[in-house]
């Protein structure tokens, strides 16, 4: 029979094998997504993420309504500044050994929505949702979104889901659930 310590230390084992293991994941960056997610036949996501402002929260940091709202705040350079990156760059809100193939400049990427790509991202495991989600892959829902979508951002506007998920809608029309 198991006592409660034993139970408790099994548990937190448990705990922090499944936390280390999803900290395994690897960011493999956009152009890997790009290869297979760029084709008509399966909904050019990467095309669509481009014209996206998600691709581009990186650069709105240099905007004249983020230089301005830094000054005012007190902020040298809101492209640098942790504060915003967290939200602006998925580069910068991963731990440097995992990486992998992400590039600073790309803002918001697939993988901010998505996770991380490297257990995920072989076609053979993608063709099957159940598979990739095992995997690392991440359906992304209103929680989400409002990570940063939310009133801490200072140039918040009310988050409404569904209109905000029908205007960056990707989807794979070869997708088999």
């Amino acid at each position: 029979m198991m006592n409660k310590k034993n139970l408790l230390v099994m548990g937190l084992s448990l705990l922090i094998a499944g936390t280390l293991s999803a900290q395994t994941y690897k960011y493999i960056g956009a152009d890997k997504c790009k290869v297979c997610h760029n084709k008509p036949a399966t909904g050019e996501q990467y095309k669509k993420w481009q014209a996206d402002p998600h691709s581009k929260a990186l650069k709105s940091l240099t905007n004249q309504a983020s230089i301005d709202y830094a000054k005012k705040n007190g902020i040298a350079d809101a492209s640098k500044e942790p504060k915003c990156l967290k939200c602006h760059s998925t580069y910068d809100t991963v731990a440097a050994n995992l990486r992998g193939g992400i590039l600073a400049t790309e803002g918001v990427s697939c993988e901010s929505c998505h996770g991380p790509g490297s257990a995920y991202k072989s076609p053979t495991i993608m063709k099957n949702q159940k598979l990739a989600l095992q995997n690392g892959l991440i359906l992304p829902d209103q929680k989400v979104c409002v990570t940063c979508h939310n009133p801490e951002n200072p140039f918040h506007k009310e988050f409404k889901f569904e209109a905000y998920l029908a205007k960056i809608a990707h989807p794979n029309p070869a997708a088999k659930k």
